[in-house]
């Protein structure tokens, strides 16, 4: 065998390499539609049937989980799309999966001790008859991260995709279910509905990987290599590690503050508002995120990743920009008709923190490039100030005792924070500034027509519902416009391929 037919056989064939980047993320993000059409269709059921308090001591479960599940997996997680072999990554898997039941297993004397302060920290006494419920929760969600990494490596997304819908699904009927047979409903119906969802997710996504890989997996799992894996990554654990917790607290800091300082029921209003806005993320940039950290592990060698960057931060901008503008105008009417006049007061958050939404909606997807260069230090850094920026910001606003002022500063910190992160990760990826400038100033042109035709039928008073009709007809009509005109966008969208090589 010559040189050249030797080297053809180990490099990946044209057409491996040009397995289109959007074709990947809009298989996940199919299922991902789905199940957030799914949870918004249920929504004016379940603020229906829930009032804002059980919101509240849902956001605050949910809270106290996330901070523990970022921890879960002590962030080997991010090691096994890293080797280039199947079988170190396999032990990866297994190093990931046995911190998962250590993290587990310290959780439970931890809850169980520190009860009682939570509950009074939190001003929350409805909270005490679910903590038992949080190691369940830490367990199921650990292990779908490990599992979730694995998935992304094999690139075998259709699965990832199929485990989001049977959790939406499953999420979505026991809520509502439970919210019909209790009298009256209370936040365990919400809560119960969570760790069913992320069960079922965690079951699905592990038994088609069990399914479609065991052979792989029983023939390399090995002690010894478990070890070594976790000495050669022990950096995620000893330094990221702690990078992620401050970030997941600064994350969970308005649920605990403003109940501390105000009550659950403004932790509901949060929560909801908070939820609205994640839903462009939701849609697309979660799916964008993780098919771009397994591009960009392998861009980074390639030579490749200011190219693939340029373009993900493009796309994250002509999606979420023009929307969220639009949610900042026309957010109390939203909520008003769709969730009822109870729930105003979660649009009036929801407009707070649009602004702020969008600039963590573009930058969270390229967060992990200091993962993928190795510069662990900036997240943990980054993070110290993210949280220490966020406490100040909602403290004050508590101190004050005005929940709409500690948002407003909330949001302003953010924007400041997040905003600065992208451009620290453009930076890393050899993308100029000005380049990432000029892509956000020509979008924000096209939305001033619009908005200002918002506006003035907002000045008019005309009836909500009209106002809400339009401006989701506005939003339609802007995506068709992108698509149309968009000379750049039907070349992502049609030949986004691998790096390189479109």
């Amino acid at each position: 065998m010559d040189e050249k037919t030797e080297e053809s056989e180990k490099k990946p064939s044209n057409s491996e390499k040009k397995s289109s980047f959007v074709s990947d993320v809009l298989t996940l993000a199919g299922g991902t539609t789905f199940a957030q059409i799914l949870t918004i269709l249920a929504a004016p059921v379940l603020t229906r049937l829930y009032g804002p308090e059980d919101f509240g001591v849902w956001a605050l479960y949910v809270s106290i989980t996330s901070i523990i599940s970022v921890i879960a997996c002590l962030r080997y997680e991010y090691s096994i799309m890293l080797p280039e072999s199947d079988e170190e990554a396999v032990n990866l898997l297994g190093l990931s999966i046995l911190a998962v039941l250590a993290i587990t297993g310290l959780t439970v004397p931890f809850v169980w001790y520190f009860k009682p302060q939570l509950v009074d920290f939190l001003n929350a006494p409805q909270i005490d008859n679910y903590l038992w419920l949080v190691p369940p929760f830490v367990f199921v969600n650990g292990v779908f991260l490990a599992l979730n990494h694995w998935n992304s490596r094999t690139k075998l997304f259709k699965r990832l995709s199929f485990s989001r819908i049977s959790s939406s699904i499953s999420t979505t009927a026991t809520q509502i279910a439970l919210g019909l047979v209790e009298r009256p409903p209370t936040s365990a119906g919400l809560i119960g509905g969570s760790l069913a969802g992320q069960s079922v997710a965690t079951f699905v996504l592990g038994g088609q990987i069990w399914r479609d890989d065991r052979n792989l997996i029983k023939a390399s799992l090995s002690w010894k290599k478990i070890y070594e894996g976790a000495i050669r990554h022990r950096n995620l654990p000893l330094i990221d590690s702690w990078s992620a917790l401050m970030n997941s607290v600064s994350w969970q800091l308005p649920a605990f503050l403003l109940s501390a300082f105000f009550a659950p029921a403004v932790v509901g209003f949060y929560s909801l508002g908070f939820r609205l806005l994640q839903l462009p993320m939701s849609f697309i940039g979660a799916s964008i995120s993780q098919v771009f950290f397994q591009r960009a592990s392998r861009a980074v060698s390639d030579g490749t990743l200011s190219i693939l960057v340029e373009n993900v931060f493009r796309m994250l901008v002509i999606i979420g920009m023009f929307p969220i503008l639009v949610l900042t105008i026309v957010g109390g009417d939203v909520f008003t008709v769709v969730f009822g006049r109870a729930w105003t007061e979660a649009g009036i958050y929801a407009q707070i923190l649009s602004l702020w939404a969008f600039v963590w909606f573009i930058s969270s997807p390229l967060s992990t490039i200091y993962l993928v260069v190795e510069e662990h230090h900036f997240g943990f850094s980054y993070n110290f100030f993210n949280l220490t920026t966020r406490f100040f910001s909602l403290a004050v606003g508590g101190i004050l005792g005005n929940a709409r002022i500690a948002l407003i500063l909330f949001s302003a910190s953010g924007i400041i924070v997040y905003g600065y992160m992208c451009l620290k990760m453009m930076h890393y990826s050899g993308v100029k500034t000005s380049r990432a400038l000029e892509i956000v100033f020509s979008n924000l042109i096209l939305f001033i027509p619009a908005g200002a035709f918002l506006v003035a039928l907002k000045s008019a008073e005309i009836n909500q519902i009209i106002l809400v009709i339009v401006s989701g007809l506005i939003i339609c009509i802007y995506y068709l416009y992108i698509l149309k005109s968009d000379k750049r966008v039907k070349e992502i969208l049609e030949g986004f391929k691998y790096p390189g090589k479109s």
